[in-house]
Order: structure tokens, then sequence, then C-alpha cells
């Protein structure tokens, strides 16, 4: 089954709404559907967290599987360290994760952002 992460902008009580709504759907004996959603509160926000870079990066992980930093670095022609701090900050929201090897890789198959007008 594909993994799908929502990424969407708006505020942190979003979460917590949703959280409420899988609640009372469980007290309810309903069927409570997994969402994995990385909620971030602005669209600049949004835009800094998935630059260019940084979109590329999660895409050659993804096409090519687990890998080194280093090796990830090389792929793309980027510095080591911008490399090491991208891969970090993706690490802490989720969208990447290193195993015990220290080789990372992408843990969703597709991503998909939504935003409130």
């Amino acid at each position: 089954m594909a993994r799908l992460l929502e990424i969407r902008v708006g505020a942190a009580g979003d979460a917590l709404d949703r959280f409420e709504a899988a609640w009372n759907r469980a007290a309810e004996g309903r069927d409570v559907q997994t969402l994995h959603v990385l909620t971030l509160g602005d669209l600049p926000l949004l835009l800094r967290t998935l630059s260019p870079a940084r979109l590329a990066l999660l895409k050659a992980l993804r096409a090519s599987g687990a890998m080194s930093i280093y090796e990830l670095a090389k792929r793309l022609g980027r510095d080591y360290k911008n490399v090491h701090t991208d891969v970090t900050q993706l690490m802490a929201l989720g969208l990447v994760e290193r195993a015990s090897d220290n080789r990372v890789s992408v843990v969703w198959d597709s991503l998909r952002a939504e935003m409130q007008l």
C-alpha cells in the first residue's frame, strides 16, 4: 500500500480537531482512518521547509533508495554540509529516516500539500 503524507498549512489546533474527530468516531464504534499529516504554520514556512533543493533531495532518495549522506551529496552535486543540514531538518519532520547503518531514506511514496484559502 502506498504511504501518503499530507502536508497542510494551518494552525496547530487543526491537529487537535482531527484527533477529537477520530476519538469521537472510535467512541461511536465507527472505523477510524489513519492519516499522516504534517501541519506547517504558514505558506512561507512550507516553502522554506520544502525548498527546491530539499524536494530534489527527497526525489533522489526515493528513486535510488537508502544511501549515506555522503553518497547523496555526491549524487546531487551539492556540498556535504548543506545536504547533511537538509537531511537533519527533513528527519525532524518525519520525511526522512536514518537506519541503524546510518543510511537515510524517504519513508513516503507521495506527499500531498493542502492549503485553506
